[in-house]
């Protein structure tokens, strides 16, 4: 065969092969909806179970009778503001208006300074629709009595405002600060709901549901907000050190045992515990484990 039969070869361009998964367009993986739908389904599927159910009523009211009635065995009650005199920790008590307002004004002020208008705009939207359609929810969702409970188990508290403030607050802080200290933010919020939310729960407040209600209410407008965010404006991959994750969560495990502790029963203040530390959970897989997870899915190969 001579150098002129030589057969053609298939020109191999290795740039355009690894180009080509990089399309510019804007895609759906990269701000999916599936987190707000699963975070929607677990605040319907709670209701139903722990609120129009029997046997979700007894579970509940009766944690109400180990112990005594009141809040004082709590060991977080001289901070609650329930103590004569006392200044109560925010967002508990009195305080809870006052936080709100504050955090909206520290989101604001992030916005203007960082001139990040889009993902400004998406934070006060998580916490105005989180603190307003709790408020919205409380009224709407029938809470039946299918046990006979005594009347001041009655009331409709589903889900806790108190609990929706902080969660609120630190998904909507992750979005307009720096992508640098967006771990440590989630961290520093993470631990402060963890004491809010067992403090809600172990001082008879609200119940473990509601608590765990508005955490998820909370994670669903995050997600909500994320997905409608500009591709160009919506949270990147969230590089935080390996070991802050396990700090994280284990210091938030310490704040709820701490926070929801009681003199009086060792059952109700576990639960509380656990509760407050699943809100920890979930709210830090909302604000730094989705976005990661993402990007892990959407990186282009390379090949």
């Amino acid at each position: 065969m001579t150098q002129h039969d030589s057969p053609a070869l298939p020109a191999h361009r290795p740039a355009a092969s690894r180009q080509a998964p990089a399309d510019p367009s804007p895609s759906r993986t990269t701000r999916p909806w599936m987190p707000a739908l699963l975070y929607t389904l677990g605040f319907l599927t709670l209701y139903l179970l722990a609120i129009c159910t029997p046997w979700g009523q007894r579970a509940e009211n009766a944690l109400f009778g180990l112990g005594s009635e009141g809040s004082e065995d709590a060991w977080i009650y001289p901070l609650s503001g329930s103590a004569y005199g006392s200044t109560p920790l925010p967002p508990l008590e009195l305080s809870a208006k006052p936080t709100l307002m504050v955090g909206l004004a520290v989101i604001v002020v992030l916005t203007l300074v960082r001139r990040c208008w889009w993902p400004g705009c998406a934070a006060l939207g998580v916490v105005i629709l989180t603190t307003g359609g709790k408020e919205v929810l409380k009224s709407t969702l029938p809470r039946p009595d299918l046990v006979g409970a005594p009347e001041n188990l009655l009331d409709q508290g589903f889900p806790s405002g108190h609990t929706a403030i902080p969660a609120a607050l630190t998904l909507a802080a992750v979005l307009v600060v720096s992508p640098r200290i967006r771990p440590y933010v989630a961290t520093a919020g993470v631990l402060w709901l963890a004491c809010i939310a067992a403090a809600s729960a172990t001082m008879g407040g609200h119940r473990p549901s509601e608590v765990l209600g508005a955490t998820l209410l909370a994670c669903a407008c995050y997600g909500l907000a994320t997905w409608l965010l500009p591709p160009a404006a919506a949270p990147g991959a969230t590089r935080s050190p390996r070991a802050l994750p396990v700090i994280t969560l284990t210091l938030a495990l310490a704040v709820a045992l701490v926070s929801g502790a009681r003199n009086d029963t060792l059952t109700r203040s576990l639960v509380s515990a656990a509760t407050a530390f699943i809100c920890a959970a979930l709210v830090w897989y909302a604000a730094v484990g989705w976005p990661a997870h993402t990007a892990r899915r959407t990186r282009p190969a390379l090949g």
